[in-house]
């Protein structure tokens, strides 16, 4: 699921305006439509959310996140944020976003100049998985094969609205399907997808 994490069931959101303190870490949570992005060395990071604009006139941040709730951002107490590395103060429900304060955004000026940026962790700061879990992020980039290994397409992003997650694969020609991500339609297989070709539209 991505950047989300998957094999969990939902977690509850954090509600009533509640702050949760940053790096209190609390259990994982899965992270759903989580981006992805090189960062400098070539590794990858993690889009856990999306600056929205300012909130208030004291630098809080409104947050369009990109995982099931607030927690997935307190985890963590630093991120990349476009191309400066911030401390996350504190993080609390809006509702239909998150309010962040992060060290060194003082006022209002400064909150709405970092509009539309990422809210970006590199991705070895994610929780180690158990047997059988991935994250989305891990997926996306990942060749896709039938059973006798001929290439099919490339995933490019995971989707999940409700029931299950799916797969949308780029095939060579530049069409794009949806796939749901479970046997017999795909498979995870040794750093690819198997998938049944039937499927793709």
């Amino acid at each position: 699921m991505v950047p989300p994490r998957h094999g969990e069931g939902d977690q509850p959101k954090a509600g009533g305006g509640a702050v949760v303190p940053a790096a209190a870490a609390p259990p994982p949570v899965p992270l759903r439509e989580t981006a992805t992005s090189p960062s400098r060395g070539g590794l990858k990071r993690i889009a856990l959310a999306a600056v929205a604009g300012a909130h208030g006139v004291k630098g809080e941040l409104r947050l369009k996140l990109f995982s099931d709730s607030v927690e997935s951002l307190a985890r963590h107490s630093r991120f990349h944020v476009g191309a400066r590395e911030l401390e996350l103060k504190e993080v609390k429900d809006g509702g239909k976003t998150a309010i962040a304060r992060f060290e060194g955004i003082r006022d209002r000026t400064a909150a709405e100049a970092m509009r539309g940026l990422l809210v970006e962790i590199d991705r070895e700061a994610l929780p180690p998985l158990e047997e059988g879990e991935y994250y989305h992020a891990d997926l996306i980039g990942l060749a896709c094969v039938d059973e006798d290994g001929r290439a099919l397409g490339t995933v490019v992003s995971v989707e999940n609205f409700g029931a299950g997650d799916l797969l949308e694969v780029e095939q060579p020609n530049g069409k794009r399907s949806l796939i749901p991500f479970r046997e017999p339609m795909a498979r995870l297989d040794d750093g690819r997808i198997t998938l049944d070709p039937e499927f793709l539209a």
